[in-house]
């Protein structure tokens, strides 16, 4: 059972009752209002469903095709953007993050210990830069005026010192990409990835076609066991006037996102176009944040812009070790398996996860669509 995903094709899909079944426990327990699931292998689809509801209030049934802030998991799209830039041999991930943004030049601990991060610090979380005041990010504009911010602080830590998850290292890179390509972020991402994957409903600042199928967020207000809508996510009410935000701007459907998961999952390529190399996927995919403690649940290690399961447990005890991907603030997760050669893509929009990565529907999910690839 299964079939290729084509571009915008929502219907006829495969649905796997036992993967479905696990989303629709969490979702009558009030997890969640609603969800969209979605399992791949590098050339096919094995389930693909929505459960429950997009908009309690109005009672609209979630559809394969609803938009979600999918958050933090804009971060490998952008660490693949960086690889694709060194394959393109305008830049190095070993490079000083001040060759290409001289104002990060000279940065020093509040103890006056002077640090220079490179990419690979940015990329791992490791690089010690300081995040911005919540209103110096609202008044930028543009990724350049929001590493005027970074500049301006001293680091918290030397480069490579430990892991601290970091907006503010992964939005550095985002200007670098700018910086080096002489396109604007979100004119790179379509041209490189969303364009040739066919993700045509990826995007910094959705239309108002997409915006009508937004899945509501919600979350347990107070202590209460009533899921309550929460107010635009992210920055999104902030209209045209805003940055591409490489921590976590994007929104997409699940369709797209597996797109995304299957070219990594073939090495770089996605129905005969290569877009990274396998040394890049490489990379990207395996260690390169040593011994450091990384991550959200137990295990972990950290690659180019994604996590990887280093010793599986819990959440994480049903995939192989060297599953790496990436959650988002709202509870979206996809985590690519390349033992057993299979994406997990989850699109939910819950606001007040205590740690989006350890949810239980995560682990329903994972658990449950782990089991049809035996």
């Amino acid at each position: 059972v299964g079939g290729i995903l084509a571009a915008g094709h929502v219907s006829a899909e495969p649905v796997v009752e036992t993967v479905a079944a696990a989303v629709r426990q969490r979702i009558r327990a009030n997890e969640v209002a609603g969800a969209v699931a979605l399992v791949a292998t590098p050339d096919r689809i094995l389930h693909f469903s929505a459960e429950g509801l997009a908009d309690i209030e109005a009672d609209v049934p979630m559809r394969e095709d609803a938009m979600f802030w999918i958050a933090s998991m804009t971060k490998p799209i952008v660490a693949c953007a960086i690889l694709a830039l060194q394959e393109d041999g305008k830049l190095c991930v070993d490079d000083p993050a001040e060759k290409h943004l001289p104002q990060l030049a000279g940065l020093k601990t509040a103890g006056g210990m002077s640090g220079s991060p490179t990419l690979k610090h940015l990329l791992t979380h490791s690089s010690g830069l300081a995040e911005p005041t919540n209103a110096e990010a609202l008044s930028a504009a543009t990724l350049d005026q929001l590493v005027q911010f970074y500049a301006s602080k001293p680091l918290r830590f030397l480069p490579g010192e430990r892991w601290q998850y970091s907006q503010a290292g992964i939005n550095a890179l985002g200007r670098i990409v700018e910086k080096v390509s002489g396109r604007q972020l979100e004119q790179f991402l379509q041209e490189r990835f969303f364009g040739p994957l066919g993700m045509k409903d990826t995007t910094f600042y959705p239309n108002n076609a997409q915006i009508a199928r937004m899945a509501k967020s919600y979350c347990l207000k107070d202590g209460s066991a009533k899921l309550v809508a929460v107010p635009e996510i992210y920055d999104f009410a902030r209209g045209e006037r805003r940055y591409p935000a490489a921590n976590g701007g994007l929104y997409a459907t699940a369709a797209d996102y597996a797109r995304f998961c299957q070219m990594l999952l073939n090495g770089g390529t996605y129905e005969g176009k290569r877009l990274l190399t396998p040394a890049s996927v490489a990379a990207l995919s395996s260690v390169q944040s040593g011994d450091l403690k990384t991550g959200f649940t137990p295990g972990n290690g950290w690659g180019l812009g994604v996590g990887i399961v280093r010793e599986p447990q819990g959440v994480t005890g049903m995939l192989c070790p060297g599953t790496y991907g990436h959650g988002g603030a709202y509870g979206t997760q996809a985590w690519i398996d390349p033992v057993k050669k299979a994406a997990y893509v989850l699109m939910v929009q819950r606001a007040d996860y205590a740690n989006a990565d350890a949810s239980r529907l995560r682990q329903d999910f994972q658990e449950a669509a782990a089991k049809i690839l035996e």
